[in-house]
């Protein structure tokens, strides 16, 4: 039974350019020193520097935010390794060469932590196979010996997050604000749908693109559209947040947070949100490559944590002061079925052209929903 029902019935770039000089004093294939035990055998053994670079700035309340939150969460877990980070790294040429500026000063595990990183990412790891090279949020097939992907199932607290906001509207309209149309954003959309017509079944979600990941000019022209159609609840799915969240308190409408808590942007309208938590997972990851055991682990592919496992990365946050008690306990009713092994995806499941994508009783895999390329009924908007 799909969690819909059972909640009812509960109810009844300058780092780049430092890094051209360093890359000709010596080889992509060359060891990369700084005193590890790290080989092709064993990559990143014995690490004692770490490298991270994200695409956007730390203080963006969202998802480098966020990033720049779980490194320093591993700085204080291992204290006794180094941590290079970077911030602001274009998803393009720019990423390979700050990687390989860190290798060339010592760096055996890299993490790369933007989607568009991961073709430079695969470069980097073909290049130096003495090198743990994590990618946040890819897929490989099949993965290199000294690479991984890792991230966490992101639509399960987005669809708790959408009961909140279907519980909240009184327009019934909900505005989604997000860059591009790849799988991820879609199931986020998708599952956030699907948690608000648990308690508002006419919901109309419109989803709107801005076709990047942080360009605030184009993000506040999308506010204001979304607002002049009748929207009271806005969420987002862009890297940084701010001015979303601004725009949308500055018109007395409801928010609904993503990848970082930006309560305080929104001190009347904030709902909640969901949010990473990436420091335990990120401690985790460089840990098993320092003693030597990446490969076969479980990180040497593409590790996925859900609700269920308990090991989620990404959580809900905390509740605005309008959120009703009511609508918690339908929440932790939703969140007691996701932990018990249930999914916001669990069939039927409906596409807008009225196509069954998920047959009644079948539950798709994290895999299958990381490959969406539909919106579900009662979403408004196109996917391409």
């Amino acid at each position: 039974m799909r969690i819909i029902r059972r909640t009812r019935l509960a109810l009844a770039a300058a780092l780049a350019a430092a890094a051209v000089a360093a890359l000709a004093a010596c080889s992509p294939a060359a060891s990369s020193g700084g005193g590890s035990d790290a080989s092709a055998e064993a990559p990143g053994a014995g690490a004692t520097k770490i490298g991270f670079i994200a695409v956007g700035p730390k203080d963006d309340f969202g998802y480098n935010q966020a990033v720049y939150q779980g490194v320093e969460a591993l700085r204080e877990a291992l204290p006794g390794v180094e941590v290079i980070d970077a911030y602001n790294i274009p998803e393009d040429d720019s990423a390979a060469t700050t990687m390989e500026s860190m290798i060339a000063q010592g760096a055996t595990i890299i993490f790369a932590t933007s989607y568009g990183h991961l073709d430079a990412a695969k470069k980097v790891a073909e290049a130096h196979p003495d090198v743990v090279v994590v990618h946040q949020g890819g897929l490989l097939d099949p993965a290199p010996a000294n690479m991984g992907t890792y991230f966490g199932s992101v639509f399960e607290p987005v669809y708790l997050a959408g009961i909140a906001a279907g519980a909240a509207t009184e327009t019934g309209k909900l505005g989604y604000v997000y860059a591009i149309p790849i799988p991820q954003t879609l199931a986020n959309i998708n599952a956030y749908t699907l948690g608000a017509q648990t308690v508002r079944p006419d919901v109309e979600v419109i989803a709107v693109s801005t076709t990047s990941w942080c360009t605030p000019g184009t993000q506040a022209d999308r506010v204001a559209s979304l607002l002049a159609k009748g929207v009271d609840v806005m969420t987002q799915h862009q890297d940084c947040t701010k001015t979303i969240i601004e725009a949308t308190e500055a018109a007395g409408a409801y928010t609904v947070g993503y990848h970082a808590d930006a309560s305080e942007l929104a001190p009347e309208g904030w709902l909640t949100g969901s949010e990473w938590n990436w420091g335990p997972l990120y401690t985790q990851i460089a840990q098993t490559a320092i003693d030597g055991d990446f490969v076969g682990s479980e990180f040497n592919g593409n590790y996925r944590a859900d609700m269920a496992s308990g090991a989620n990365p990404f959580v809900a946050s905390e509740f605005g002061p309008s959120v009703s008690e009511e609508t918690k306990a339908l929440i932790a009713a939703a969140a007691a079925e996701l932990e018990a092994g249930g999914s916001p995806f669990e069939g039927p499941v409906t596409a807008q052209d009225g196509t069954v994508k998920v047959a009644e009783g079948e539950t798709p895999s994290i895999e299958t929903i990381e490959q969406m390329d539909y919106f579900v009924k009662g979403v408004t908007g196109t996917t391409s």
